[in-house]
């Protein structure tokens, strides 16, 4: 089942690859990589789940994973746990099939640094100076 949270996204076509960030809460869908952001909404069904996703480019370095500047992505996959795969199509660009697998991000939680006991400060163990003569 496709859960709400963060998740790291593989994507691949035979135009580019590329990798990013994508957050589900109910039925909503967003996120980002290094060129575009998208948004959608996504219905879950037990494992399958399908969306809809609007990309809009944000950077011009290079091409996009469908050549378009601006896509509606159909979107059907599977996720069983933390890992989901899906593929999805794009009306701008038909023919051309994005392969992807999500990753549910965990919070890991703070490691406690270890508690080292360190001994009451005692004056009375301090190293005494020898004494100076007086003539």
């Amino acid at each position: 089942m496709l859960k709400d949270g963060t998740y790291r996204a593989w994507f691949t076509t035979p135009l580019a690859q590329g990798t990013g960030i994508a957050h589900v809460a109910g039925d909503r869908i967003w996120g980002c990589d290094s060129l575009m952001n998208y948004s959608g909404t996504c219905q879950i069904d037990g494992e399958r789940f399908t969306a809809v996703v609007y990309t809009k480019r944000h950077t011009l370095d290079r091409p996009t994973m469908f050549g378009a500047d601006h896509a509606k992505l159909l979107i059907e996959g599977t996720c069983d746990g933390k890992i989901g795969r899906y593929i999805a199509t794009a009306e701008e660009a038909p023919g051309i099939l994005l392969d992807g697998t999500l990753i549910l991000s965990e919070e890991e939680g703070l490691v406690e640094e270890p508690v080292t006991l360190e001994p009451a400060f005692d004056p009375a163990k301090l190293r005494k100076l020898p004494r100076r003569r007086t003539a």
